[in-house]
């Protein structure tokens, strides 16, 4: 597929709305969003009012929305930045881009404004290259091809499900490290997309990231809640779980997972001192969280993403479920999530 074949109604925007004054965050998206149609989910903890500038096709959907849809399902959660996955499960759109309300458009090294939305789709629209890492990056780019001794078996690639983009300015920093460097800011913009290798785990970060909803839109969920999570990407982790998940499942189905550009502005907020007390669990949990999922493998009767999703929720509550009962609540959170989908996208489900 070519960028050429991915026509602009092919993709929502979906947004988090955490903050209510959405107006300098939206006018400044406004030259590469206004293709697009926009998804706005407004956090069910923010009690003020959305302000929304005028010129955007847009939907906004609030607390009421979201309990018409999930009713008084007690593992779904959508607070937080957990709000932003009520507009995956709504959208009808084959591919998503989620950007946090937090992050303006970067510019690259010689000055010009980055479209984050057409380098994502072109990352999604050229295959990915898991089984064999090429040394000189993603050899679709212009000016790039496959190094000497690649298999030209495999140089067909395979589909790209899943775009992972950066950020400039504030990293996506742990609370513990940007803690001990509190002035550590990232001014490196390095011109490259890679994909990570089969088998490899990443932390995803959801601040900016895009995908193919057709294709692995159930493995991106809100299911891991840690206890005191709070209202800073430093304070939560819904997104690094529902990343390993996306990543197993792309294992298991021979699809792709990008890396690198497009880069986002992150703007400064929040102690990372103070959000070290609400992470600090998290931190723990990683270190039982990385070698599960680094060992986890799924029969091959897991034939869509939904099964995979319920395979992978009795493997988590089975073996990691006796450790903390946040993975028995996660795994529950899966298998809901699934239905979930399931019933919105055969549209049994009220919106």
């Amino acid at each position: 597929m070519s960028l050429a074949n991915i026509k602009d109604s092919d993709v929502d925007i979906v947004i988090g709305a955490l903050h209510s004054d959405l107006t300098s965050f939206l006018n400044e998206w406004r030259p590469i969003f206004s293709r697009f149609h926009l998804i706005i989910v407004k956090d069910p903890d923010l009690k003020e009012e959305l302000r929304i500038p005028e010129g955007f096709n847009l939907d906004v959907y609030s607390k009421s929305h979201i309990d018409r849809v999930v009713g008084s399902s007690s593992s779904m959660v959508f607070t937080g930045y957990s709000c932003r996955y009520f507009g995956f499960l709504v959208s009808r759109k084959k591919y998503i881009v989620s950007i946090d309300d937090d992050c303006i458009p970067a510019k690259d090294s010689k000055g010009f404004l980055i479209d984050a939305v057409a380098q994502h789709l072109v990352n999604l629209a050229t295959p990915a290259t898991p089984f064999f890492f090429n040394t000189l990056y993603d050899p679709y780019r212009e000016g790039a091809d496959f190094v000497r001794g690649y298999p030209f078996s495999l140089r067909s690639g395979v589909a790209c499900a899943l775009s992972c983009g950066l950020w400039l300015n504030l990293a996506d920093l742990d609370a513990p490290t940007q803690a001990l460097k509190p002035e550590q800011r990232n001014s490196r913009y390095v011109d490259a997309v890679m994909t990570i290798p089969s088998r490899a785990m990443m932390p995803l970060s959801g601040i900016n990231i895009a995908f193919d909803r057709e294709a692995v839109g159930p493995a991106l969920l809100p299911a891991l809640k840690l206890a005191g999570e709070g209202n800073l990407r430093w304070e939560t982790m819904e997104d690094i779980w529902s990343g390993m998940c996306v990543k197993v499942v792309c294992d298991h189905l021979g699809l792709g997972v990008k890396s690198g550009l497009p880069y986002v502005w992150r703007k400064d907020r929040g102690s990372a001192v103070e959000s070290l007390k609400k992470e600090w669990e998290g931190v723990k949990l990683m270190e039982e969280i990385a070698p599960f999922f680094q060992l986890v493998r799924l029969p091959q009767t897991a034939a869509t993403t939904e099964d995979c999703i319920i395979e992978m929720a009795e493997t988590v509550k089975q073996q990691l479920g006796p450790s903390n009962p946040v993975f028995t609540r996660a795994a529950e959170a899966m298998v809901e999530w699934v239905k979930l989908w399931k019933a919105v996208g055969s549209g049994s489900s009220p919106l």
